[in-house]
């Protein structure tokens, strides 16, 4: 599939992604090597019940993608837990919800989910990640077991962005707006639900335009759920994206069966 952007772009683009993203201290798992021992996992949250039926950390990690799950050139990275994008950090303009405010507080936990991670909020029992790169762009895997109910209604908000979250705008600290646009897209017929959107951030690196484009999926399968965001200033991984949700699900199935 061809959806790279020019020779003038490539060459500009590590420039810029110096500045917007945050350095990832990990490096290429170069002896590819089958167990997962460098992606974390967390255990069953205190207090929470545990069924038989309930995904386990070893599921979790189980239901891990590779990168055979991929096309093109994605390697796996050792500690894609600590990515975070700095062009996600900052406070929702209020200003542009005029009739309808409590939007504000969807389109700010938007940004403050792609920025930490935790879009359908923290999983209430096993979970596990996984990260790949190619060139400026990255796709974050995660697995995990949510309270059925909470789910639901995550899955709805997400759904709800490309209405209540179309177009904003948003302020960091130093006082650098970003417009950020949400779109709605297709997925896989995958699991039990599922729902896409696209995240375009237009900011500045170092006086210079850029574009964050983000592309976000998360399917459910009974109560456990996989999520999945790629992308960078590269342009759109929707067919990258597509791969990871046929694949993910699959292994998320495999390893609760």
């Amino acid at each position: 599939m061809s959806r790279r952007p020019s020779r003038t772009a490539r060459v500009l683009a590590p420039a810029l992604t110096a500045t917007v993203l945050l350095t990832c201290a990990a490096c290429s798992d170069d002896d590819k090597e089958s167990d997962t021992s460098a992606i974390g996992a967390s255990p069953v949250a205190a207090g929470s019940p545990t069924p038989a039926d309930r995904l386990t950390e070893a599921e979790a990690r189980q239901a891990l993608i590779t990168e055979t799950d991929l096309e093109d050139d994605w390697t796996r990275v050792k500690d894609a837990g600590t990515w975070r994008d700095s062009l996600l950090v900052g406070k929702v303009d209020v200003a542009d919800f005029l009739t309808a405010k409590a939007d504000t507080a969807d389109c700010q936990r938007l940004l403050d989910g792609l920025y930490s991670d935790a879009l359908l909020g923290e999983p209430s029992g096993a979970s596990a990640l996984t990260g790949f790169q190619e060139e400026d762009s990255r796709l974050l895997y995660q697995v995990g077991s949510y309270r059925r109910a909470g789910l639901d209604t995550s899955l709805a908000w997400l759904k709800s962005l490309p209405v209540t979250c179309d177009r904003f705008t948003a302020t960091d600290s130093a006082g650098d707006r970003r417009t950020v646009q949400v779109t709605e897209t297709s997925l896989p017929d995958e699991g039990d639900a599922r729902e896409g959107v696209r995240v375009t951030v237009q900011g500045t690196s170092d006086g210079n335009p850029v574009t964050l484009t983000l592309d976000v999926a998360a399917v459910r399968v009974g109560a456990d759920a996989i999520t999945v965001t790629a992308g960078g200033l590269d342009g759109d991984e929707d067919d990258s994206v597509a791969d990871a949700v046929r694949a993910g699900t699959k292994r998320l199935k495999d390893a609760v069966s």
